[in-house]
């Protein structure tokens, strides 16, 4: 992580403002650079940007590497004449705010189709050198999921492991008839990964040139309908049957009395120390050649996580099952001596995980609006931090600052407002400046905060399995005087350059 004091804005590249009904890689994406800078931020971070799954969560997707192919920009590929002027009139059904992810699917994904035709009519040279070394030096991950897309688009609606056997199994001969019975779809898929990869490392690189590093996230587990699951099925908790028998989860907690049943397949940790945590490294690899820095998500699981039997609905009977622990961060440190990671540490924390993340100089993370409801001494208030810390009023799963601050308990305003020293109003902002004033080497803020955004627009409610993952804004919603509160809390607090003119009487 970075030694200087900074802070960032989380948001993810779906709510960019756009004219195709979401965000993607395409010119707002610079915008938002741009205005990051303006306002004195040095951190972007942003969701996983990896294929998305059930309910369109980036946390569900096909695979732990691939990346979403609905972020690459369209109008790109016009540029580029892989598109006509008539290929990019957008769809008058598309709506400002929010994404409608089913018309993204049937806007997006014909365009990439006929984009992909046209590079092979059209492509010169370079370009075609350029996609061929792509796939030459993401083989390892990339021939498997481009061939998983495949054979699951001949199988609509079915789980991999209800697939034909011999490709459920994974039979040589079976995988090469495929590969060669649909070769079409498999070059499509490759295409589409060669322009997410070229467009986000052509953003990254502006990004990184105007002073913004960009916060990945890598989800602790993968979906079961997912390539990892399919090409890797010895390094996962399956059954007989090639089904999970124990799935993931987290124990009653602030978010849920039944506690959270994920469902995704748990990890045969054993297998995975049988070949040196290759699969682990691969993924780390990949993630941090697209982020410079990586918050790996519920990193509690490392040290034990929730085990919940496949057969039960919530997750309340579950167990606590030792994870790999400090082997598994050794490993991340032999393949990567300089090794940037957030630890998401929150939930129930026991010691042992606070210990695995200071053994290892790990930041661990505190979210604001839980820190009212109890005394001083709860570690999330900001008097309470350490150094080593990235501090976040909330984080994608949480309401808004305004929607936690409407909805929040007498207790907690009273608690909160002697805290802060204010009566209530523009409660977001006070909760910005707490954090910023912290000791706290980086602070994170949502981009709903910054624009005093109420509960209507948060990312997530966890547990809920609609409308979420759908929240955009507008250039309309942005003044020139958030750019200016952000600096001069930055300039104040040591987290951007001070301008010697910035507060001269």
């Amino acid at each position: 992580m970075t030694s200087e004091r900074a802070s960032g804005i989380l948001l993810h590249p779906t709510s960019l403002p756009g004219a195709y009904g979401a965000g993607d890689f395409g010119p707002a994406a610079y915008q938002f650079v741009d205005w990051l800078a303006s306002a004195g931020q040095s951190m972007w971070q942003v969701l996983p940007m990896t294929t998305i799954g059930e309910g369109y969560s980036p946390y569900m997707g096909s695979s732990a590497f691939a990346g979403n192919p609905l972020l690459i920009d369209l109008t790109d590929l016009g540029q580029r004449g892989w598109l006509e002027s008539e290929d990019l009139q957008p769809d008058t059904e598309f709506a400002a705010d929010r994404v409608n992810y089913a018309l993204q699917f049937a806007f997006r994904v014909p365009r990439l189709r006929l984009a992909a035709k046209h590079f092979n009519d059209r492509a010169g040279p370079t370009d075609r050198s350029d996609l061929a070394a792509f796939c030459a030096e993401e083989a390892s991950w990339l021939n498997d999921y481009a061939l998983f897309m495949a054979i699951d688009a001949q199988h609509p609606g079915r789980q991999w492991n209800e697939w034909p056997a011999e490709l459920v199994r994974r039979d040589a001969v079976a995988l090469r008839k495929a590969h060669s019975a649909y070769a079409e779809e498999v070059a499509f898929s490759k295409f589409c990964q060669w322009l997410f990869s070229r467009q986000w490392s052509r953003l990254k690189r502006y990004a990184n040139e105007r002073g913004v590093s960009i916060v990945g996230d890598v989800p602790i587990y993968v979906a079961f309908h997912s390539v990892d699951v399919w090409a890797h099925q010895e390094l996962f908790e399956l059954d007989a049957n090639r089904l999970s028998s124990v799935v993931a989860g987290v124990p009653p907690d602030y978010f849920s009395p039944t506690g959270q049943r994920w469902g995704n397949p748990l990890y045969r940790w054993a297998a995975h120390r049988g070949d040196g945590y290759r699969w682990w490294i691969g993924r780390m690899k990949r993630a941090l050649s697209l982020a410079d820095l990586v918050r790996i998500d519920h990193f509690r699981g490392f040290a034990a996580y929730w085990e919940i039997p496949a057969s039960e609905p919530t997750a309340i009977n579950g167990r606590w099952v030792k994870g790999p622990g400090a082997e598994l961060l050794r490993a991340f440190q032999s393949a990567f001596p300089q090794l940037p990671v957030i630890a998401e540490d929150l939930g129930l924390i026991t010691p042992d995980v606070g210990e695995l993340r200071d053994s290892f100089d790990m930041p661990g993370m505190r979210i604001l609006q839980f820190a009212f409801g109890e005394t001083a001494s709860h570690p999330y208030l900001p008097h309470n931090y350490e150094v080593n810390t990235v501090a976040y009023t909330g984080t994608h799963d949480n309401d808004t600052a305004v929607g936690w601050w409407n909805g929040a308990s007498p207790r907690e305003r009273a608690f909160a407002q002697h805290y802060l020293g204010t009566d209530g109003n523009s409660m977001q902002w006070k909760l910005i400046r707490a954090l910023s004033i912290s000791v706290a080497r980086l602070v994170i803020f949502p981009m709903q905060d910054v624009l005093g955004l109420d509960g209507r627009y948060r990312m997530n409610v966890p547990g809920t399995q609609s409308g979420n993952w759908e929240w955009r804004f507008a250039w309309s919603d942005v003044h020139d005087w958030h750019a200016t509160v952000l600096r001069d809390l930055g300039a104040v607090h040591g987290r951007c350059k001070l301008n010697e003119s910035q507060f001269r009487p």
